[in-house]
């Protein structure tokens, strides 16, 4: 191809490289090269179209990978890139607009693995690049379900920033020279009051002032004072004002939206204590609710039902979706949100006080609530003796008491263990709703012990009575491990969003999880974050304090939570196939398209997934 008249000065050489890439990151294509196109722009490099497909009401993601082929910035570093994107826009004029339905946001690492999705400015941004690593974008689209459907169209630029003669700070904004006062007058707050207080405060404080210090120093401001690493290959000054490369971005809306209530319940803990002490918040306190409340309404948007947790001895836990009464008008507020599907009603009161009779008055006003049918109560988890499943029994008589209909769920990975209702261990593991029965109604039961026999599934399932309102549940905790479906840091992009695919071939009717924010104990908001001991890299911990990453207060989703939202999107694709064709037909779609064929078996590319949605939306759309 003849470049000569798009690029007169011969330079084939970009100065990034920029690969679209599967929102679900199963890796980038860093082969082939990046050519220039007669059609294109001057200096203007197209080197893929992304295609995307989405209904109403529905969140895709997207990738771009870049990495720089040169250095044009200061020692340390490779240079800064200038990321712009546009509305997109269909033929009929209609838009989806950069900032509110399309984000832009940086994959950061924790753990060495791609993880923390940290928000970008838009519609232009400016990021720093390293020389020699690849730096990932993460673009999200939410349609509306109000959008119009169509071919939508819009475009990234993404453009070498040529170096400028004045030092970095000389072209800082009022803004960014205010925010990095802030950082560094927020060390000082850190440090000064640590007279007198224990020594483990103290490390923690002074990590904390370690992270925000370091992320000051690694921020473009001092990259002119880096180490100097060696001689800087650095690029024509005309070559990296002329070149951009540009990214076209294609989204087809479907004419279908997904329901605003998910069809599976997926109940997830929220600790609230690690919020009292990550942000130093006192329990009942003004700011101790703005906190609940936050991160309760940042969660919705995943198509989860979140719930607040409190452990207790034994593994007894208090959960409560709403932190008011029932009788506040925060409690219908909360238990209405069509967006919740399932809410945890507390068995004592959340924020202690002298209510008397709290549970029973609790109950007579929420079964006057139309909600109330979305109503559970989590009482325990994994009991493991007989005095801890008497304990279930006993608690959930006082309820069933005020409230014959209510719902209480169990958690369990075995029988008792001084009481065996089996001679093996499974069949006692199968014959724990007749123990427990009349006393719970939902069972929910680890992915763990299924192992990669799916045919158990049926076993559990024919224990139960649908019609006396049992249903069966489940959840991952630790286990299982790899290559099945969990939501560790390292696990594959397929894995981790195939927990739900699982979770609808096995015919489970709702999913737990017991916990999104339980990282280790810190006293600031801005403290590193470190997994617990004893747990897989992840587990337990699925979005980050923003206070980690920037000044924002407002959490930092991980990749493993995106393709939770991906995975609950793929379930209700299948719930509207089945409801049209029956479930026969969608356990053969998901054989014919190799998306999911069982716990090792499943797709590890993004191909089988748009085959299955495709597939779905040709046969159903109306």
């Amino acid at each position: 191809m003849d470049n000569t008249g798009a690029n007169p000065q011969g330079i084939v050489v970009p100065p990034v490289e920029g690969v679209a890439g599967g929102g679900t990151a199963y890796g980038w294509n860093d082969g082939g090269g990046v050519h220039l196109s007669n059609s294109s722009p001057r200096g203007s490099i197209d080197p893929s179209e992304i295609n995307l497909l989405a209904a109403r009401n529905e969140r895709e993601s997207v990738q771009i990978a870049l990495r720089p082929k040169a250095t044009w910035g200061g020692s340390g570093s490779a240079g800064v890139v200038q990321v712009q994107c546009s509305d997109l826009t269909s033929t009929s004029g209609d838009r989806l607009v950069v900032g509110q339905s399309i984000t832009l946001r940086r994959v950061v690492s924790i753990l060495g693995v791609p993880d923390a999705l940290v928000p970008l400015d838009l519609p232009i941004s400016q990021i720093n690049l390293a020389p020699g690593e690849t730096t990932a974008l993460w673009v999200s689209i939410d349609v509306p379900s109000a959008q119009p459907q169509g071919q939508y169209e819009g475009e990234f630029f993404i453009t070498a920033i040529k170096a400028e003669a004045e030092s970095p700070s000389q072209r800082l904004g009022k803004a960014d020279r205010h925010q990095l006062y802030l950082e560094l007058r927020n060390c000082l707050d850190i440090m000064e009051p640590v007279e007198g207080k224990p020594l483990d405060e103290v490390v923690e404080r002074a990590k904390s002032v370690n992270t925000s210090l370091r992320r000051v120093l690694l921020s473009p401001v001092f990259s002119e004072f880096s180490t100097d690493n060696g001689p800087v290959d650095m690029m024509d000054e005309d070559a990296i004002s002329n070149l951009s490369v540009r990214v076209k971005l294609n989204l087809t809306v479907w004419d279908f939206i997904l329901p605003a209530t998910p069809s599976l319940p997926a109940v997830f803990g929220i600790s609230d204590t690690v919020i009292e002490d990550r942000f130093g918040v006192e329990h009942g306190s003004d700011e101790w609710y703005e906190a609940l409340d936050q991160h309760f309404k940042w969660l919705l948007h995943y198509r989860i039902s979140p719930y607040f947790c409190r452990w207790g001895g034994n593994m007894r836990v208090l959960t409560y979706t709403c932190p008011w009464p029932a009788d506040h008008p925060k409690s219908d507020e909360y238990f209405s949100d069509p967006r919740l599907a399932a809410y945890a009603v507390p068995y004592s009161q959340a924020v202690p006080g002298a209510a008397k009779d709290y549970l029973q008055k609790e109950i007579d006003i929420l079964r006057t609530k139309s909600h109330w049918k979305k109503a559970y109560f989590y009482l325990w988890d994994e009991p493991l003796n007989l005095e801890q499943y008497d304990m279930v029994r006993n608690m959930a008589s006082k309820i069933h008491t005020y409230a014959p209909d209510a719902r209480v769920l169990t958690t369990y990975y075995c029988g008792p263990s001084d009481a065996p209702l089996g001679p093996t261990p499974f069949e006692a593991f199968v014959k724990v709703p007749k123990f427990l029965r009349p006393h719970t109604q939902i069972y929910c039961t680890s992915e763990w012990v299924l192992g990669d026999r799916e045919d158990l599934a049926k076993e559990i399932i024919s224990e139960l009575q649908p019609e006396n309102g049992e249903e069966w549940w489940t959840y991952v905790c630790l286990g299982p491990s790899d290559p099945h479906p969990n939501w560790h840091i390292g696990m594959r992009g397929t894995q981790h969003r195939a927990v739900f695919w699982r979770v609808w071939k096995e015919g489970a009717t709702g999913f737990l999880y017991w916990g999104a924010n339980c990282y280790e104990k810190a006293t600031v908001p801005s403290a590193e974050i470190s997994f617990r001991r004893g747990l897989p890299p992840g587990d337990g911990v699925l979005y980050y304090p923003g206070e980690v990453f920037s000044s924002s207060h407002q959490p930092v989703a991980s990749v493993r939570l995106e393709r939770i939202l991906s995975g609950l999107q793929d379930f209700e694709y299948l719930q509207l196939y089945t409801s049209r064709y029956g479930r026969g037909e969608g356990l053969a779609l998901l054989e014919k398209t190799g998306m999911y064929q069982g716990p090792e078996r499943y797709t590890l590319e993004h191909t089988p997934i748009d085959v299955m949605r495709g597939e779905i939306f040709n046969t159903c759309r109306s």
